[in-house]
This record gives C-alpha cells, sequence and structure tokens, in this order.
C-alpha cells in the first residue's frame, strides 16, 4: 500500500487553470468584428496583489510609490495604469494591483522590503480573482441590463465597485471597452450573466492580443 501511495503522489501532476476554463473561451475566440454587437473574454491567471495601508501616511505613500515607480492612487475610485498592469483603488486604506502572475513575487518583495517598518499589509491574492474584458459597439448595452450603476459617470482614470446581477464585481474602462474584475469564484455566475445579456446584440468571444 506504501508503494502503491507513493506511485500516485509522485505522478501527481496539479495544472494551473483559469475559473473560466471549463467555458473553453480559448477555443471560441475570434478577431473581433461588425457581426455582434458584444465581445469578451478573460485574461486568464493575471498576478493580483492586496496592498493595505494607510494614504495619509506619507511614509507609506512614498515607500510604495518607490517600490513599484507609480504614484499610488489615493482618491477615492480612482485608478492607475503602468506598462506592466494597474493599481485600483478599493477603499480608503485598500488597493488591488494587477500585473502579469510571473512579475507578482518580486513586487510583492519589493513593495514588502520598501515598506518594512511601516503599517501595511502585502498578499498575494493570484487565486482569488480573475479578470473579464467586455467591447463592442454595445458593450455599454450589455452591461446596463447587469448593474444598476450609471455608466456614464465612469470616466476614463476611475474604478467604481457595483452589482453585477446578485453579486459585485470592479468596472473600469479600458481601451474602448470595459475591464471586469472579480473574485474568483463568482466568475461562473457572472459568464453566464454576462453572456444572457449580450445576446440580444450578438455575443462573441474577442481573440485578446498578449498586450489585451
Amino acid at each position: 500500500m506504501l508503494n502503491s501511495t507513493t506511485n500516485n503522489t509522485s505522478e501527481f501532476k496539479p495544472v494551473m487553470q483559469s475559473p473560466l476554463h471549463p467555458f473553453g473561451l480559448a477555443a471560441k475566440q475570434e478577431k473581433i468584428n461588425d457581426s455582434k454587437g458584444a465581445w469578451a473574454n478573460e485574461i486568464p491567471l493575471l498576478g493580483y496583489i492586496s496592498l493595505r495601508g494607510n494614504s495619509q501616511n506619507a511614509a507609506f505613500v512614498s515607500a510604495v510609490n518607490s517600490a513599484l515607480n507609480i504614484t499610488l492612487p489615493t482618491q477615492a475610485c480612482s485608478m492607475i495604469n503602468a506598462a506592466w498592469g494597474s493599481i485600483l483603488w478599493l477603499s480608503p486604506d485598500e488597493w488591488l494591483i494587477t500585473c502579469k502572475r510571473d512579475q507578482r513575487a518580486s513586487f510583492q518583495q519589493s513593495l514588502e522590503a520598501a515598506l518594512a517598518g511601516i503599517h501595511s499589509q502585502v498578499v498575494d491574492n493570484s487565486g482569488g480573482y480573475t479578470t473579464v474584458l467586455l467591447k463592442g459597439k454595445n458593450a455599454s448595452d450589455v452591461l446596463h441590463h447587469c448593474t444598476v450603476y450609471d455608466l456614464n459617470m465612469l470616466q476614463a482614470g476611475k474604478v467604481v465597485g457595483t452589482t453585477f446581477g446578485k453579486l459585485s464585481l470592479y468596472v473600469h474602462q479600458h481601451e474602448n471597452g470595459y475591464s471586469l474584475v472579480f473574485r474568483r469564484s463568482f466568475a461562473d455566475y457572472i459568464w453566464r450573466y454576462l453572456e444572457r445579456s449580450a445576446l440580444p446584440y450578438g455575443f462573441g468571444i474577442a481573440q485578446l492580443n498578449d498586450g489585451q
């Protein structure tokens, strides 16, 4: 029995999958065109770092700016984009940093080193979130079926936490569309809700570039 157990354990090879992997989106994607009004796809397996601290503490803000070589957004519902990803303001003492998954360890280490001795928290939460991009001429119409938030108020550089059906997510503009950031456990519900809301306009799986 020990040998059998040992063999089974040695043969176990875990595979990392995005929460929307069961929908087979990669096999269905196509270049965005005018045949459909709404296009969406998941950006799978990004890095998500949760940052907490006092935005009124100049030492905290300075340390973060130095570690990331970027200005921490401290205004309510603000965000900032960088070549490597983005920082979303979630509350007066919480931010969500998104980056490529292979960058998350270096960002976390840089932040922890810079914030040593400063009251703060840096947590790799990459297993807890995912992001879906929604584009197309009817992208706003689709979202209006899903949320009570007035998307006309969603200006560039702004991120809001809002309802999505019975759940919630964060939404901000992304180029000519929207970026939806939500918890991994919400993925199945949110994707199905999005699909259903987009059906009247035509719904397609968008081919995403490496840079999204």
